[in-house]
């Protein structure tokens, strides 16, 4: 599956922020450089890829681990799961308080949070769960960590919108391909879809309806984040399907055909490519990615015999499709 993945990821992207939520997860700096090398390992020949690695937040961390492997390079942010929120969240953070210590170490030397942002109560519906986090425990960490870097990421909600809107310059979001194009009915459309099926889970039409303006605003503060998650088809379709969506395959070429259908190509570049390193203080990319306006047909299936994976978009016809990126092999096959 990491070879898988690495593939799809690095024909696109010339880097991305790679998660944290392994098993186990990854909480130290060597635990960062061994799943670093490990993906730079899977990368098949002409791919060049730089894997930006994460610190999984729990509880106990220390924090100076945190701030030893961002002195060194290994670590460029730390990711906060509230405990049980998402995949491999079962020793996220139980309570925000609990990592004050290590909030207040990240903001002295300029280290971004990355948040999952949801709270887990049973009381509260799955659908609320965006809206509370912004009240209950963004706007807290917001009050007492001003000079904090915080990317709230893969936001679904209108609230979430405003939110980051109404913010700071230390606050910024992240937006997915598929946030973009579905809806919560589309896990239900003619049956229950698990391929549909994300954390956090796609909301009512009128948010998807905000995330699409606020993507496409030319806005700074939002930024592309694909939460691109490959599970085998198996587990998505069973009495306990996993969340995630596949979508590193035809990532740019979905977020294409949505700034196309809004008005707004000119500014996808800025989306895509200038807006996310400007908030964490990367340098640009030098290479450029080619899209070409062509028909392209998403498979149903991808992988091997082993390894069965269903992409976003399987069985649509896209209006883009991806052409190469400099500075790599060239894939003839998809021209």
């Amino acid at each position: 599956m990491l070879t898988f993945a690495a593939d799809h990821t690095a024909r696109q992207f010339a880097r991305a922020i790679v998660m944290p939520n392994l098993v186990p997860p990854v909480t130290t700096v060597a635990a960062a450089e061994a799943y670093r090398t490990r993906i730079l390992a899977a990368l098949p020949g002409g791919r060049r890829f730089t894997p930006l690695m994460t610190a999984y937040l729990t509880d106990e961390i220390d924090p100076e681990e945190i701030a030893t492997g961002f002195k060194r390079g290994v670590f460029t942010a730390c990711k906060l799961y509230p405990a049980g929120a998402t995949t491999n969240s079962e020793d996220g953070v139980t309570e925000v308080r609990k990592i004050w210590p290590v909030l207040e170490r990240m903001q002295a030397i300029g280290m971004p949070l990355l948040v999952h942002g949801e709270v887990v109560s049973p009381d509260i519906d799955v659908f609320d769960r965006e809206a509370v986090f912004l009240e209950r425990v963004l706007t807290p960490v917001l009050a007492d960590f001003p000079g904090l870097k915080v990317v709230l990421e893969h936001i679904t909600t209108e609230d979430s919108v405003r939110f980051v809107e109404a913010a700071g310059s230390t606050l910024a979001a992240t937006i997915t391909a598929h946030h973009l194009r579905i809806d919560r009915n589309a896990m239900f459309a003619g049956g229950l879809r698990p391929h549909a099926y994300c954390l956090p889970v796609a909301k009512r039409r009128r948010h998807k309806e905000a995330l699409r303006q606020a993507a496409t605003s030319g806005n700074p503060k939002f930024f592309l984040g694909t939460d691109s998650a490959p599970h085998q088809k198996h587990e998505k379709e069973s009495a306990c399907g996993c969340a995630g969506i596949f979508s590193a395959p035809t990532a740019l070429e979905s977020y294409a055909q949505t700034f196309e259908e809004e008005g707004a190509l000119g500014r996808l570049e800025a989306f895509a490519s200038e807006f996310g390193p400007g908030f964490y203080g990367l340098p640009l990319n030098e290479g450029t990615v080619t899209l070409r306006r062509k028909p392209q047909d998403v498979p149903e299936l991808m992988g091997d015999d082993k390894l069965h994976v269903v992409p976003f978009h399987a069985g649509e016809t896209l209006a883009w499709r991806f052409a190469g990126r400099t500075g790599q092999t060239r894939d003839d096959s998809l021209l």
